[in-house]
């Protein structure tokens, strides 16, 4: 009896642990693809990938290329965020659905602001889960005004730390150094 309950549980913290790296990959893919980083980006995908994300078909590397060519050219700055996310586990393979929300700050005006559901295959190869197939579903693509705020508040609001969208970006510093008061 004790040895079925040990593996109920090895079997449980494995299934934590492989849930808890897919959504690290996923965490990871919004940070690379915000910041630039295109290892961290490669890193995302198995050498082998597709994505689809409807106006780009193709390979890792061929949408790695597309992906921050079509930021840099667009937008001055961008955000990928997730939200809901479900995965169903089956053995080294996992199916999983994550809603995200992405605001661009376009280099012309309007901004954008769009949603939808990233729908992904991950496979687990030598110990390591990463995306083997990906259908980004967009549902909805909007636009935004800037608002109207004062010259004095925008500086102080956003005067703390320079965004970057490179490994220059304050979130890369280690260790963190805080303004001081």
């Amino acid at each position: 009896m004790n040895d079925n309950k040990n593996n109920v549980s090895q079997e449980r913290i494995q299934s934590l642990l492989d849930r808890q790296d897919i959504l690290d990959c996923l965490t990871r893919y919004c940070r690379a693809v915000d910041r630039f980083d295109t290892e961290l980006l490669r890193s995302v995908y198995h050498e082998d990938a597709i994505d689809d994300h409807g106006s780009f078909l193709g390979d890792r590397d061929s949408f790695i290329d597309w992906a921050l060519g079509y930021h840099r050219q667009h937008q001055l700055s961008h955000h990928h965020m997730i939200f809901n996310h479900s995965v169903e586990l089956d053995g080294d393979q996992a199916h999983s659905e994550t809603y995200w929300l992405f605001f661009g700050e376009n280099r012309s005006k309007p901004d954008t602001l769009a949603v939808g559901r990233y729908i992904d295959r991950f496979e687990k190869r030598a110990g390591r889960w990463a995306i083997a197939e990906r259908v980004c579903v967009t549902e909805s693509v909007n636009e935004l005004g800037a608002p109207d705020l004062p010259a004095a508040f925008r500086a102080v609001q956003m005067g703390n730390a320079q965004s970057s969208r490179d490994r220059e970006d304050i979130s890369y510093q280690r260790p963190l150094r805080a303004r001081r008061p």
